[in-house]
């Protein structure tokens, strides 16, 4: 028996836990805040490191042979070249590269140009859209930038003493929009477009790669996103997706290739075993939810909104939600609103919007889902994942809307669990235990298993009374997907 550990530094905090390689049972675990930051857009990396300090107290690590990084994605640390950040780090949830990122698109000419480039089309979260943020806001500090990388990188650069050799994995590459999932190659042209000169950038490692060893010994390997990492730690295979249940929402599914969308819809990531993960995107998921529960005036809020659902029936008596309360991005309706269809006087009653909340959000992703299913994609299981996963009307409708098997996890450190697993592989791969090909064989997440059930017919034509209002109020949205 081995010991590894998986940290996960995410936007707010740091956990960490010890595993057995064996078996992945969780041996301890360590948890610690990341300091507070005046803007909550950005952070000083050194910050990472304080809360890794703290998480990792007490001997947490003791005995641990290997260590795996995950940390939050579409995060920028600008380097000079002395290896010192230029600026505070720039954060995902920086939505000051919107006007960057669009500039991006029309300076290749076209959504499709870049789906076709690097699988992805520029957004605002993006490294990429914030270096060109930063040449035309912070020309000073983008002249002075030798080096891009994200967290998970200068956090497994810190880890192992800043060597000469900077590395990164496939899952973090292909988040930053100039790493392509289908070819395994940077577009340094891509970022001299949005910077305005060359950077170096970090070698990318494959999925049981070392990163290297520690000045103490201990084996550091690749590290990936957190998307990346979670997936592993929930152990889904081809046949999943993951559906997540944020005020946005997604639907991510292992996949053998990358898929170039010239729609722009499908966003081609990479995974942390050599597969791919496509994601496609919502701009309006539990965020429905909230605003009915506050447009009913409830107290209680979504469990109460929950309740009340379920006392309607499936298609809440005609009742539909277009739930495009931002704009939408799955169908590209980015100046949409949402829209309440078939108010009549037996249908406006509480309960049916109610329900027509919930059908509308899971109709949204299930639109979501038959983008990739088009692309052939397969989906027979999916894992729901979200708070709003454990709502007792969210259970109730998801297998008979998205006509599948539904798994709901236990609530878990799946992201610091998949950092862990990595490390036991690369442990494993660099000790002759372990093929470089598979990976080791833990136990899957602990999870409530629903099946569609009586109710699937009854699903499948909420479905069709949701897309014929999809299709009367935005025809032809979904043509170029689907």
């Amino acid at each position: 028996m081995g010991i590894v550990a998986g940290l996960d530094s995410s936007a707010g905090f740091t956990h960490v836990v010890v595993c057995d390689t064996d078996t992945g049972a969780v041996l301890r675990e360590g948890y610690a805040p990341h300091p507070v930051e005046e803007k909550a857009t950005e952070a000083d990396p050194q910050a990472w490191l304080l809360s890794l300090g703290e998480a990792a107290a007490d001997g947490l690590l003791d005995d641990v042979q290997a260590i795996g990084v995950s940390a939050q994605q579409h995060g920028l640390v600008p380097l000079d070249a002395h290896g010192t950040p230029v600026r505070a780090a720039l954060l995902g949830n920086d939505k000051r590269a919107q006007v960057a990122a669009a500039d991006l698109v029309e300076a290749l000419g076209s959504r499709q140009a870049w789906a076709e480039a690097v699988g992805t089309v520029p957004t605002s979260p993006q490294p990429l859209a914030k270096l060109a943020w930063m040449a035309r806001h912070e020309p000073q500090n983008a002249a002075r930038v030798a080096t891009v990388m994200q967290p998970h990188d200068w956090l497994v650069w810190q880890l192992l003493g800043r060597p000469a050799r900077r590395t990164t994995d496939r899952g973090a590459a292909s988040g930053t929009g100039y790493w392509s999932a289908a070819t395994g190659a940077y577009r340094p042209d891509l970022v001299e477009l949005a910077l305005g000169h060359q950077a170096a950038l970090p070698e990318v490692l494959g999925p049981s790669d070392a990163a290297g060893t520690t000045p103490e010994g201990l084996l550091i390997s690749a590290g990936t996103g957190e998307t990346m990492a979670a997936a592993f730690g929930l152990g889904v295979g081809i046949g999943d997706a993951v559906v997540s249940l944020g005020a946005s929402g997604s639907v991510m599914a292992v996949h053998h290739e990358a898929l170039a969308d010239s729609s722009g819809m499908i966003t081609s990531f990479a995974d942390a075993t050599g597969m791919h993960l496509p994601v496609v995107h919502t701009s309006n998921a539990v965020r429905a939810l909230r605003g009915t529960a506050e447009l009913l005036s409830m107290e209680g809020g979504l469990e109460e909104l929950s309740a009340l659902a379920l006392k309607s029936t499936p298609g809440a008596s005609g009742l539909v939600l277009l739930p495009y309360l931002e704009g939408e991005r799955t169908p590209w309706l980015p100046q949409a609103a949402g829209t309440l269809f078939g108010l009549r006087r037996e249908s406006m009653k509480p309960e049916h919007l109610a329900r027509a909340a919930f059908e509308g959000m899971l109709c949204s992703l299930a639109d979501a889902m038959d983008v990739l299913r088009s692309r052939g994609v397969q989906v027979r299981r999916v894992f729901l994942l979200g708070a709003a996963a454990e709502l007792p009307a969210v259970q109730a409708m998801a297998p008979m809307i998205l006509g599948t098997q539904v798994v709901v996890p236990q609530p878990a450190q799946y992201a610091a669990l998949g950092a862990a697993r990595q490390a036991a592989w690369a442990l494993g791969v660099a000790q002759g235990t372990l093929s470089p090909q598979a990976p080791p064989a833990w136990q899957g997440a602990v999870a409530q298993v629903l099946e569609p059930g009586e109710e699937l017919a009854a699903g499948g034509a909420v479905r069709q009374q949701y897309a014929a209002t999809r299709e009367q109020i935005h025809p032809g949205a979904f043509e170029a997907a689907l």
